[in-house]
């Protein structure tokens, strides 16, 4: 569980929290194996053992106050009496110490608690593709090229089922000699309804089969699916349908009806289910359809510069509600460059703790190796968080992909979790409250409850059954207890920022406040770099003497603070991505909704990579020369004839018109920019797509457009800025207007 604060010292009371403008949070990637220094956590059996507070239901920790037959609890102060098992646990000699008395960080096993009916269900993954077949061949193979590589990288035991849509649902069972498909077509006017329940065409127990024992078989069953045929399109148009021209894509239907099977035979106890959702464009046809015509486009953006889509129907929020409460995950895979309104979609694997692919063409797309990365990492299901804090602040906000409870505030659902999964938080003080460094000291305490599904041997030998005994679900409780420092001086707060955590944070904000107005968010974030310019300013002039006041005295490049340098560039840069561009016609807002999901789920130093890329020049394919700051065209002035760009979802080699015609390009194969690539390809949660450019001889648009630094900044106040360097500017002159 690694956890990053913003402010890596708190401050003191709310004042000092105002004057130096920065976002106060944190960001939680729970299932990360150590913590954000590298530190495994202490493992233990008896986590049903671990006390909890009886007034705010923290749990007990190393940094309590323990007397012998009370504890104090750090997070409330309220006094707790000690359970005698728990007294004589903690009175042991030290060399046999429970975990909670080793670490403020314990992952412990939870026995017992899954219940006789949870026991009772078999500890199996289920997984389930659900295929579009109103989609073109290419998109098939595509498709059956990523889930040959998931059944690779399933586990042996897992189930898998295939589901086909169109007009009509298709399903699967390849547990007999040959694949046998069962079809029930959806009525044009469902509610979600289909005339006979999926359970009764065929029983799951037939349509979940053992990857194990039918890996042949599903291979022979996927190598049968035809896109929709012009026999089916004909039949439609003979029923007078008024979508005969274009092919039928009942997703809605068919996703809430999968849902409901999954669900029909092992209710809420079953966890291990994930759905991957292969779309080649938008839902056309029955409950859940879309309308993605230009006129309802037109109709629902308004002001389409500034506004982006909103979703267009509820049926997916209740759909993920639905998939929530029965345990299930969605993956949404898009293979289309058709406007489908992921704005709509999106909250399925949002909420479902899933992910959402986009990819524009079937020519270049990494999902084979990204469902291979996706299935091949530790995950765990059936996931709950809850982050407490000390009286003194409270969670203002909370962003991340989980469904957050009903009932219980800041308590959060997550389907499905991997080790990159990442959860942010902003804070804020109680009404007035204050730390005291000495009495009240600031604590964070995360709880992470999970599944995971346990390898006791290898099956590679054994039958299905006994394959299936092979694995246990095992529910553990994760327990980090954070004491944070706090501080009066404002110069130790911008000491400890942490900028990645700072960007994180912002991003979420930038995203939440883009779905109502993008242009009132660009105002917004220009107005709080403005801020922090102009206090960083005033708090460094109270603590000298003889400092100007002229508008060119106006420190905009944080000289004085390393940990604040780079906020002006990431500014800048999140300005100029899709996420905030104003100009609808250059940005297809589907990859905007897929930017949206994916820098929602980064963890800091993954998301700054994606917003302010990393430039490393070399010298030969075997040298490294520097690590280049600037993001600009000054780089075609350096010596070095070899530029690597690493934008975490893009890789780019770039080589010099001017490069020596004996440098080999591309790169060869044993090389270290090549052996760097690799290692950046596979440290990486997904594929980035490589290029390899010649300045010589290839267009170089692809590189030149990262070259942030070089830009215009089109919009608001700053419409008449061209560059990094004009952006400062302006932002010097506002500070000047405003005073400091």
């Amino acid at each position: 569980m690694a956890v990053r604060a913003s402010l890596g010292c708190f401050p003191s009371d709310p004042a000092l929290h105002a004057s130096c403008a920065m976002p106060w949070g944190v960001a939680v990637t729970p299932f990360s194996a150590v913590d954000e220094r590298g530190s495994p956590p202490a493992t233990g059996d008896e986590g049903h053992l671990l006390p909890r507070c009886q007034s705010c239901f923290a749990y007990f920790s190393l940094l309590c106050p323990l007397d012998r037959w009370s504890w104090t609890c750090t997070v409330c102060g309220a006094e707790n009496e000690m359970p005698a098992d728990a007294a004589a646990r903690y009175a042991r000699d030290g060399t046999h110490d429970p975990p909670e008395m080793r670490s403020a960080f314990v992952d412990l096993l939870l026995q017992g608690e899954e219940g006789e009916e949870a026991a009772a269900a078999a500890p199996t993954p289920v997984y389930v593709a659900a295929i579009d077949l109103s989609s073109s061949e290419e998109f098939l193979e595509l498709v059956k090229s990523a889930l040959q590589a998931a059944l690779e990288a399933l586990s042996p035991g897992s189930l898998f089922g295939l589901l086909t849509f169109s007009s009509k649902i298709g399903l699967y069972d390849v547990q007999g000699p040959i694949p046998i498909v069962k079809n029930v077509f959806i009525p044009p006017d469902s509610d979600g309804a289909l005339p006979i329940d999926l359970v009764d065409i065929m029983p799951l127990c037939s349509f979940l089969a053992p990857i194990d024992t039918c890996k042949d078989r599903i291979t022979e069953a996927l190598e049968t699916i035809k896109p929709i045929s012009s026999w089916d399109i004909a039949a439609n148009a003979a029923e007078g349908q008024d979508h005969v021209l274009h092919h039928t894509r009942g997703f809605g239907v068919a996703l809430d009806v999968l849902v409901k099977y999954l669900s029909s035979e092992y209710g809420n106890s079953f966890e291990l289910a994930r759905i991957f959702a292969f779309l080649s464009g938008p839902p056309n046809y029955g409950a859940g359809k879309l309308d993605t015509s230009e006129e309802q486009n037109d109709g629902k953006a308004g002001n389409a510069d500034y506004i982006l889509y909103q979703d267009q129907t509820n049926f997916y929020k209740n759909l993920a509600t639905s998939a929530v409460q029965a345990g299930v995950c969605v993956d949404l895979f898009a293979i289309t460059n058709e406007y489908t309104d992921l704005t709509s979609l999106k909250v399925l694997s949002v909420e479902s703790g899933g992910s959402l692919f986009l990819y524009s063409s079937t020519d270049e797309s990494t999902l084979p190796q990204d469902i291979y990365k996706m299935l091949s990492r530790p995950y765990a299901f059936g996931c709950v968080m809850r982050l407490r804090t000390s009286s003194q602040f409270k969670i203002a906000d909370s962003y991340g992909h989980f469904f957050p409870d009903p009932q219980y505030m800041h308590v959060q659902h997550i389907n499905c979790c991997d080790s990159f999964a990442t959860y942010s938080y902003d804070f804020e003080f109680e009404k007035d409250s204050q730390f005291s460094r000495k009495l009240s000291p600031p604590i964070l305490q995360i709880a992470f409850k999970y599944t995971v599904l346990v390898h006791n041997g290898d099956t590679s030998n054994a039958s299905n059954s006994d394959s299936r005994s092979k694995y246990t679900l095992e529910r553990r409780l994760r327990v980090r207890t954070i004491q944070y420092n706090s501080t009066a001086n404002i110069w130790d707060l911008y000491d400890f920022v942490d900028p990645d955590v700072v960007l994180t944070i912002l991003v979420h904000q930038v995203i939440l406040s883009s779905l109502s107005d993008v242009l009132e968010t660009r105002l917004w974030l220009q107005d709080w770099l403005v801020a922090v310019v102009a206090q960083y300013n005033k708090a460094y002039k109270n603590v000298t003497s003889g400092g100007g006041t002229g508008m060119y005295d106006i420190d905009v490049n944080f000289s004085h603070c390393s940990q604040l340098q780079p906020l002006s560039r990431f500014v800048f840069a999140v300005l100029l991505s899709p996420l905030l561009q104003v100009n609808s016609e250059h940005i297809h807002p589907d990859y905007v909704t897929y930017l949206q999901c994916l820098f929602s789920a980064l963890e800091p130093a993954s998301l700054r990579q994606a917003i302010w890329p990393t430039l490393i020049s070399y010298s030969s394919p075997d040298v490294e020369a520097e690590v280049h700051q600037s993001l600009s065209r000054t780089v075609f002035t350096s010596e070095s004839p070899i530029f690597l760009l690493d934008a975490y979802k893009d890789l780019l080699v770039y080589y010099s018109p001017t490069a020596s015609s004996e440098i080999p390009f591309p790169p060869p194969r044993d090389c270290l920019l090549r052996s760097t690539i690799d290692r950046l390809k596979q440290e990486r949660n997904i594929t980035p797509k490589l290029m390899l450019i010649h300045g010589a001889r290839d267009d170089t648009t692809e590189f030149e457009k990262y070259l942030v630094e070089d830009q215009t900044l089109d919009g608001s106040w700053l419409s008449s800025s061209t560059g990094f360097s004009s952006f400062l500017d302006e932002v010097r002159s506002k500070v000047a207007e405003h005073g400091i």
